[in-house]
């Protein structure tokens, strides 16, 4: 491959490791380098060139796109053009791009002789992800060395904030105030520090289930109703259970009180959805079925049509009173408790009185969905420390149309005794009021693509709380929110929980 045409150096990962060999045969040393290489420029370069010099021949493998986690609108450029770019310095040999976040499986294929990393990985505990530990293992399995290239380091993702215009003026004039104020290593410290916290999280399990279909357009005998072809099916773990798989990540101790039905099957699916370190307590309905929800979505996952496999009213007296005196019993022994209220019949006053009792900490969120009929509203509880809401649950629990956001959702924290109220206002982003101060946040949206907003104000609450419970800032609370939501919204319903090793990599690039 040495001197050939760039498109012919940019091949398979199998290829490439055929190509490996090849060269091993004939006695030369391979090194390999891994990376995004999202925006080619000097550091990499040097990087390369450097690399180079530690072997013979030169193989690069870059992450595809998919498995590209690193904030919003990377990668900038796909990987075919990124694989191109490569390719045409006289330096590599060869390219191909890797379907893993990691490089472990062009390690595996390709064999190196020396696995070449830049300086800012010498000290394996600044990589957020842990991944180069990893590699570095997986290096030495295959009988090869790690080693470090120096000189100048450049970030591609504040070359790419500064040059590209990938924020909006708004979001990048937050996003310079944020900075000012705060340190992305020391706020990535204040987050982890918060996994002693022990989080209850009380509210309806949810099954969402997702029928991709490819619509056929209007039946022939009628000019109203659609006809779809059926594709697929695929189940997620939603409503109280996405919200405690979401928190699993950051903290060590989670519980999970919930009401669900007795289908054995279903009630495996749950169990083996939730994160390992979730104690999970299931009150059985006595006839009720655990709610599903079944959304018919096309191959953009737009919502075509929606059922509810549900019993409006799931609750007996006893389990009433057996899920109050287990709150009585446990919930003080919690940090905090998050409650995911999605008004589907769980939830009856007796427990609404139980819980505001005995949290320590509570935060809340009364969300409006179909199945609740617009009569579900944050007043049914009687205190909460920190409250979620969008913008159609304040106007709906204040009876008011037309008032400025901000009144009206100070008016519900004052009559809750709240100490924050967020309000998530979709593509406007989202606000926090500190009720006691008197001070507004307000962050703009930190996602440049969306895929599904479903699972987004539960990744908002989840996070948000955490931080305010664990005393951080509330403005701190409000970013780390909003770049749990900006995930999220790139996450097809609830496949994927938010996880630390994702939110740190966005955060360390909104913050370049």
């Amino acid at each position: 491959m040495v001197g050939s045409h760039p498109d012919k150096k940019i091949v398979s990962l199998q290829e490439l490791g055929q190509q490996a060999q090849r060269y091993r045969e004939e006695g030369f040393h391979v090194v390999l380098c891994h990376g995004t290489f999202d925006l080619l420029h000097p550091g990499h370069i040097r990087h390369l060139t450097k690399a180079r010099e530690f072997g013979d021949r030169l193989l690069v493998t870059i992450t595809a796109d998919r498995f590209v986690n690193k904030g919003p609108g990377r990668p900038v450029f796909p990987g075919a053009l990124r694989a191109e770019s490569l390719a045409a310095l006289a330096v590599v040999d060869g390219v191909a791009i890797v379907e893993d976040v990691t490089a472990i499986p062009a390690i595996q294929t390709i064999r190196p002789k020396v696995y070449a990393k830049g300086s800012d990985y010498v000290d394996a505990k600044d990589d957020i992800s842990g991944n180069i530990r990893r590699e570095q293992a997986e290096v030495h399995g295959v009988g090869g060395e790690v080693r470090f290239t120096d000189g100048i380091t450049f970030s591609s993702s504040r070359l790419i904030n500064q040059y590209l215009d990938v924020f909006t003026p708004e979001t990048q004039a937050y996003l310079n105030d944020f900075k000012s104020i705060y340190n992305e290593k020391k706020l990535i410290e204040s987050v982890q520090s918060l996994s002693s916290k022990k989080v209850l999280v009380f509210g309806e399990a949810i099954i969402d289930e997702y029928c991709l279909t490819t619509p056929l357009g209007l039946t022939g005998k009628s000019n109203t109703s659609l006809a779809c072809r059926y594709i697929e099916t695929e189940q997620y773990a939603g409503g109280s259970l996405a919200v405690a798989n979401h928190l699993a990540g950051f903290v060590n101790q989670v519980g999970l009180i919930t009401g669900v039905g007795r289908d054995e099957r279903q009630n495996s699916f749950m169990k083996n959805a939730l994160a390992e370190n979730i104690e999970e307590h299931f009150f059985h309905f006595e006839t009720a079925p655990t709610l599903l929800k079944r959304r018919f979505v096309d191959a953009d996952i737009t919502k075509l049509f929606e059922v509810y496999y549900q019993d409006p009213n799931p609750t007996s007296p006893q389990l009433e009173a057996d899920i109050c005196q287990w709150i009585a019993d446990h919930a003080g022994s919690y940090d905090a408790v998050v409650v995911a209220d999605y008004g589907n019949g769980l939830i009856s006053p007796a427990m609404v009185a139980a819980i505001s009792k005995h949290a320590r900490f509570m935060a809340v969120n009364t969300q409006i969905n179909s199945g609740n009929h617009c009569h579900h509203v944050i007043h049914r509880y009687p205190r909460a420390d920190f409250i979620s809401l969008n913008e159609c649950e304040v106007r709906l629990a204040t009876h008011n149309r037309h008032a400025p956001m901000e009144r009206l959702a100070r008016d519900i924290g004052h009559r809750l005794s709240a100490r924050w109220i967020a309000v998530t206002r979709g593509m406007k982003g989202a606000m926090m009021l500190d009720i006691a101060s008197g001070k507004t946040y307000d962050a703009p949206p930190l996602s440049t693509r969306v895929v599904d907003r479903v699972g987004a104000g539960d990744a908002f609450l989840s996070l948000a709380g955490l931080c305010l419970a664990g005393d951080l800032p509330p403005d701190v609370a409000l970013f780390i929110g909003s770049v749990a939501a900006a995930i999220d919204v790139q996450i097809v319903c609830n496949r994927e929980s938010i996880h630390p090793v994702t939110l740190f990599k966005y955060v360390s690039t909104l913050m370049k």
